[in-house]
């Protein structure tokens, strides 16, 4: 499946400023303070330069510190640098006997006293050791500035002087980075990219484009009507299926797999706040996933990891899970209303999830006994009435560069030119559409699930946008268990 490294990394040059500003200038300038946000600014710090660090919102450390606690770091040998010491860091915390206060540390099985490395943690704790990085090293972190959608870059020719924020406020900067999700200031740079999915003819693929038949993973595994009256189609639709078939294998579109909460729950009494009945609750959302559980069938919490302290990382799973498919295509080139929009519509979809399978008599008891013991950590995102804060964006734009890092490098049938980094996780796409198939049934499309056999290299030309001057460099991904060491390095200078 072509991905440009764009979705791994997160972290790009995308200008310089010119000398005799008026505000002061900084070396490096991130907009961004997801984890590779925060420790690209650690490394540009370390090595010895003047770093500000912009995040939009009042936390950092994104999914990492929003609730995507289990690593899918596939081969662990290969991961180092700051991604290491950040695994180090998560050890050391949790072999001090305070940091288990609602469960004892021997009965934790994922801990190794001879290892030095932990991959799993609570969504504080990453959060407190990405600001203890940011200020062992003396990172100033600025919060709660967004940049302008219409006029947030300025440039002199190619080259960026300045960006601008909703707010007014400047920041000037010998080198920009964009470590967000979204990549605003990579778009509005000028920067190429492109959202969705390529056809396979592009690259030369077999796992881009529309995947039918690929698309066996959560999925349906039996037939179920989808039909708001069972047999009807002038009924119409239940919700969140498309109208029309899934489109030709291997064709591009510009679908986008989908978003969703990694929620963090626990069955701790005294920790756990039950699920509640979300406004704008619709039962009718859920009829789909009413008619596809039976007393003896029900495929649900298949993905529910334990956390210390007796917590999980919930994730997707299933042919109705909480990925909320298909309702996600605006959110990559979205203004801030649209995919505040998304983001609330997401939320009141999971939220209403929990409360379906937790209460609705549709639900079989067994299923219900099963979920309802459940709720959300109640010493987590406790200024987000213990939500996570960050929805989960598998992907948006995608950075189009001079090298695009496709299929073949991951399977290593081709030489990746100028490696400068590795990664080691599967090919992994969530479904991005569900429809009606030939048979009148309900049918998932997109997911794909490859393990490429082994490590693979990520070429600095993907990593590098039509817009770049002379930076050297070093940051480290950990967005989505994808991994990457990087030192960038160059002279040129390109016009987008």
């Amino acid at each position: 499946m072509t991905r440009n490294i764009w979705r791994w990394s997160c972290c790009w040059v995308v200008g310089c400023a010119l000398a005799g500003q008026a505000e002061p200038v900084a070396d490096v300038v991130i907009y961004g303070g997801t984890s590779a946000g925060v420790v690209a600014a650690v490394q540009a710090k370390k090595m010895g330069h003047s770093v500000l660090l912009i995040e939009p919102s009042r936390h950092i450390g994104g999914l990492t510190s929003g609730g995507l606690g289990m690593t899918d770091s596939g081969n662990r040998t290969v991961i180092g640098g700051l991604s290491r010491e950040f695994y180090q860091r998560v050890k050391q915390h949790y072999d001090q006997d305070s940091a288990w206060t609602l469960e004892k540390k021997a009965d934790y099985k994922f801990i190794k006293e001879e290892s030095d490395t932990l991959w799993r943690f609570e969504p504080h704790v990453a959060e407190q050791i990405f600001h203890d990085m940011l200020r062992e090293v003396g990172v100033e972190v600025i919060f709660g500035e967004r940049l302008d959608l219409k006029n947030g870059v300025k440039k002199d020719n190619a080259r960026i002087t300045r960006i601008v924020m909703e707010s007014g406020k400047t920041f000037a900067g010998k080198i920009f980075m964009d470590a967000t999700y979204e990549g605003d200031l990579l778009a509005k740079a000028g920067v190429s990219y492109t959202v969705g999915r390529e056809a396979n003819a592009k690259y030369g693929e077999t796992l881009n484009g529309i995947q039918v038949a690929h698309a066996k993973s959560h999925q349906f595994l039996r037939p179920v009507d989808p039909y708001i009256t069972p047999g009807d189609p002038a009924s119409g639709l239940l919700p969140g299926i498309q109208v029309g078939g899934p489109g030709q294998d291997g064709a591009g579109d510009q679908r986008v797999q989908a978003y969703n909460f990694r929620m963090c729950l626990t069955d701790l009494p005294e920790n756990r706040v039950a699920y509640s009945r979300p406004e704008g609750y619709d039962p009718l959302r859920y009829e789909l996933l009413a008619r596809y559980l039976t007393p003896t069938w029900n495929d649900i919490f298949g993905n529910h990891q334990a956390m210390p302290n007796r917590k999980t990382d919930t994730n997707n799973h299933g042919g109705f899970g909480t990925d909320d498919i298909g309702m996600n295509y605006d959110y990559p080139d979205g203004d801030y209303a649209t995919r505040e929009r998304i983001i609330k519509e997401h939320e009141t979809y999971q939220k209403g999830l929990m409360w379906f399978l937790a209460n609705d008599p549709r639900v079989p008891a067994a299923v219900r006994a099963r979920v309802g013991p459940w709720g959300l950590a109640k010493d987590e995102f406790v200024d987000n009435g213990n939500w996570p804060r960050q929805i989960y964006v598998r992907e948006a734009r995608r950075m189009v560069s001079d090298y695009v890092h496709t299929e073949h490098d991951c399977r290593r049938t081709r030489v990746t030119p100028e490696p400068v980094g590795m990664g080691s996780y599967n090919m992994d796409s969530h479904n991005c559409q569900r429809y009606v198939d030939a048979k009148g049934h309900v049918r998932n499309e997109g997911d794909i699930e490859v393990n490429p056999g082994a490590p693979y290299m990520i070429s600095y030309r993907s990593l590098r946008p039509a817009i770049f001057v002379k930076v050297l460099l070093t940051a480290t991904s950990l967005k989505s268990g994808r991994f990457i060491w990087t030192w960038i390095g160059s002279h040129a200078l390109l016009t987008p």
